[in-house]
């Protein structure tokens, strides 16, 4: 049977992963050779982005530079992208994924998979919910997740890096690994799909923190401490609240490589850096900076806060506290390595 990939969202990410997966479907019998790619409509010098991608085959947006297969085709339409795909990949900022789902319910075929390329948790009254969970939940369907040291204009060069990809079903796993694997973007899968899941959202915050220590110019040794203190209540954190989660996850790329690449590059940290540098909020820099694009980093570490808050566990995570309170709060920044 023929299985037929779509892709929900197209940012700097999506369009990146695009490129591969175009690439992908062609190495192997049991793919359909048409990629949709779910593009959320907007006007770029007068003309609809989903136009341009479909002319040009590039995202001249998000990832300008890059060509994208032939075979990738933008759609402005969430449901006619997905109605008879059999895999679905996420990527798409994780404050978007209940409309996305809301709008997918009984308009998917039933023996449909996900796979999420996001990072980040969904936080209500109750606690938190896994991206996977909400998928599973929402649409019926098993989810994978894939998550790792992938800066991604990086990946769209073709510069060799890894990632890691969490499942619960060891052919979904596999079938996965086939749409991503490429020599220059290796893929080791785990069956771990939390671990993994909570390594990708949690490193975002600590990047805030390697930022941090970039402005205040702090040098590199404060980095790795912030690095390895970051480190500890990921999996301090991962662990507390899901006894399964395997300790050699965090040896993956998903884990400490993702958090050594996102301290030393990515949007999380160029923006803390200027937190320091020019005393603007996070928010204004983010608009300032990322091109349409979300600061991660900083929402996450408020959801996170407001779980620990909740639960009095905030003297457990100084670290993450404190960047929470960077962010929210006013409080100096070089209160990054006094206050942990």
């Amino acid at each position: 049977m023929s299985e037929k990939v779509a892709l929900i969202g197209s940012g700097n990410w999506g369009s990146a992963v695009a490129k591969i997966v175009g690439g992908n479907v062609h190495n192997f019998d049991h793919f359909d050779k048409e990629v949709k790619m779910w593009v959320f409509e907007e006007q770029v010098n007068g003309q609809n982005l989903t136009d341009i991608i479909n002319k040009e085959h590039e995202n001249v947006k998000y990832l300008p530079g890059i060509k994208l297969p032939a075979n990738v085709v933008a759609c402005p339409d969430l449901v006619q992208t997905c109605k008879d795909a059999t895999m679905l990949v996420f990527v798409v900022p994780h404050q978007f994924v209940h409309n996305v789902c809301r709008q997918l319910k009984g308009n998917i075929p039933a023996n449909c998979k996900a796979i999420s390329l996001i990072k980040g948790v969904d936080v209500n009254e109750q606690g938190f919910r896994l991206i996977t969970d909400m998928i599973q939940e929402s649409l019926g369907i098993r989810s994978c997740v894939l998550s790792g040291a992938n800066i991604a204009t990086e990946v769209a060069e073709g510069r060799f890096c890894e990632t890691t990809i969490g499942y619960r079903n060891k052919k979904d796993g596999e079938l996965f690994r086939d749409v991503f694997h490429t020599p220059n973007f290796r893929v080791s899968i785990v069956e771990d799909v939390i671990g993994v899941e909570l390594c990708g959202a949690l490193k975002n915050i600590i990047a805030i923190g390697g930022g941090l220590v970039d402005g205040l110019k702090l040098g590199a040794n404060t980095k790795a401490a912030i690095i390895r203190i970051g480190l500890w209540e990921m999996r301090k954190f991962s662990q507390m609240f899901y006894k399964d989660v395997k300790d050699v996850t965090f040896f993956e790329s998903c884990g400490v490589a993702d958090l050594i690449t996102t301290c030393a590059g990515g949007r999380n940290r160029k923006v803390a850096e200027a937190h320091v540098t020019t005393g603007k909020s996070f928010d204004q820099l983010e608009q300032e900076m990322l091109n349409g694009q979300k600061l991660q980093g900083t929402s996450t570490a408020k959801d996170m806060f407001n779980i620990l808050s909740k639960k009095g566990l905030c003297h457990e995570f100084p670290l993450m506290t404190t960047i929470y309170r960077i962010c929210y709060e006013d409080l100096p920044p070089i209160k990054i390595v006094e206050d942990i």
